[in-house]
């Protein structure tokens, strides 16, 4: 029997093992998708107790609670800290097999050296050693992300964002990471939901009044130049439902700007072709465009109601139509304007299309990438069958690898989770005999698919830094 996340915890051969240790445990990170506070990284955040660290935005810890019978109230409720974190650590020893049991007990050995397992008979001596932690020296949030070797770090911005925050951090000399905006045009997209006019105006306020289509065309392209000024070179797509077809944008903006409700053809029709003109608008910057495919957010109304988005009431959603995304990225490679693109699946329906959809148009650098296992995929089986996919249907060794998609500040054990499994996946492999055991190709490799890849897509010049 093997000791409970020992060092060697999801490395179960000695192939496995030499290439986590002697390589993927030393990679920098780079994160090119989150949802951390540019604000709070400026102004050093510390943290009282490790409710605020962990339990204020993840989430995934309120899904488990929920799911094991904790009262609202002490998830996202006006219980105090200490009641919250009791409850979480009352309900841990339940999440066998969970990946947010893996990631938590993984954050309190990384970062504060407890390898006690988190249950109610040890919440107290645990809540009393990291608040006494997190009340020192080293625990802010530039200290911890230091402590995580990260080099990069790509937020989610809205376009009407004044990026301060990441203006100011990008004055500051002392850093050893970069802090870079995300282009995230949602609201704009889903002129079927309410936030779409409260986005309109919000844009229209910063680089002139939106009242049609070209207009809104003017204000985003203005948008995107500001956020390539501050450094940003990645884009993100969250989409409620895929849908795209080409025709009169102008005529559908016009319609919906009046108050009349729109037809599916015609929603179709508006998000196509403004998806069609940031794609272009994406190419002619080199910035990257990431889709995120197949969620159905904010099902329950009643923690909508109590909360607002972003509650974690959100699933999995419908597969996504393959003909109408080859006709994106098609309609886009035919003009030459195919930016680099990351395809990620909330639908595990959608794993072998994206993958293959991918290698259509993965000439020119591994241009159109098969994303990483993302939300409720990021567990062992999700990520393993990710990087199957990768290696059955598209190509492990070009893949950009992992990401934290987190607002928490020691999130970044996730991408030792996908490096332990990404090193016992390729093991595996060497101990059966299908790859030689050639440590000289295989490290790089690893090396590659934890950080070096990434750097070189996107363009960060991390390596060129070093």
């Amino acid at each position: 029997m093997k000791k409970f996340m020992d060092k060697d915890f999801l490395l179960s051969s000695v192939a496995a093992q030499d290439l986590f240790f002697g390589y993927a445990e030393k990679c920098p990170i780079i994160d090119y998708h989150n949802h951390l506070s540019a604000k709070e990284i400026y102004e050093r955040r510390t943290y009282e107790n490790i409710t605020q660290l962990w339990l204020e935005a993840d989430h995934y810890k309120w899904r488990c609670m929920r799911a094991n019978g904790v009262p609202e109230k002490f998830v996202t409720g006006d219980a105090s800290d200490w009641e919250k974190f009791f409850e979480f650590a009352k309900i841990m020893p339940k999440l066998i097999g969970s990946p947010v049991y893996h990631w938590a007990h993984l954050e309190l050995q990384r970062y504060f050296g407890i390898d006690v397992p988190l249950c109610e008979s040890s919440a107290k001596q645990i809540w009393d050693q990291t608040s006494a932690m997190l009340q020192g020296p080293g625990f802010d949030a530039v200290s911890l992300l230091d402590k995580a070797f990260a080099k990069i770090l790509c937020t989610t911005d809205d376009p009407a964002d004044s990026l301060e925050w990441h203006l100011k951090l990008a004055a500051e000399e002392d850093l050893t990471f970069k802090v870079l905006p995300s282009f995230r045009p949602d609201r704009f997209l889903h002129i079927d939901q309410p936030a779409w006019r409260n986005a309109l105006k919000q844009l229209g306020e910063k680089y002139g009044v939106i009242c049609d289509w070209e207009s809104l065309k003017s204000a985003l392209r203005k948008s995107l130049d500001f956020f390539l000024s501050a450094g940003c070179k990645v884009t993100d797509h969250g989409f409620i439902h895929f849908r795209y077809a080409e025709g009169d944008a102008a005529v559908v903006m016009k319609k919906a700007l009046e108050g009349d409700i729109l037809t599916e053809t015609e929603i179709a029709v508006y998000q196509g072709e403004l998806l069609r003109f940031l794609g272009k608008e994406y190419s002619d910057r080199n910035m990257a465009m990431q889709l995120h495919l197949g969620p159905i957010r904010n099902n329950s109304p009643e923690l909508v109601k109590v909360f607002g988005a972003d509650a974690g009431g959100d699933s999995v959603g419908a597969a996504t139509d393959p003909f109408a995304l080859s006709a994106f990225l098609g309609g886009l490679e035919k003009e030459s304007a195919l930016p680099k693109t990351i395809l990620y699946n909330l639908n595990p329906a959608d794993s072998a299309m994206l993958s293959t959809m991918a290698v259509n148009f993965a000439a020119d650098g591994a241009k159109v990438q098969y994303g990483a296992a993302w939300w409720h995929h990021d567990h062992i089986r999700g990520i393993s069958e990710q990087l199957d996919q990768l290696m059955e249907t598209g190509t492990l060794a070009a893949s950009v690898g992992m990401l934290t998609d987190s607002r928490s500040f020691t999130s970044f054990a996730r991408h030792e989770y996908y490096r332990r499994i990404l090193c016992d996946k390729i093991g595996a492999l060497v101990e059966s005999g299908q790859y030689p055991y050639d440590m000289e190709v295989l490290g790089s490799m690893v090396e590659d698919i934890c950080w070096k890849n990434a750097d070189k897509y996107f363009e960060f010049g991390v390596q060129g830094d070093n």
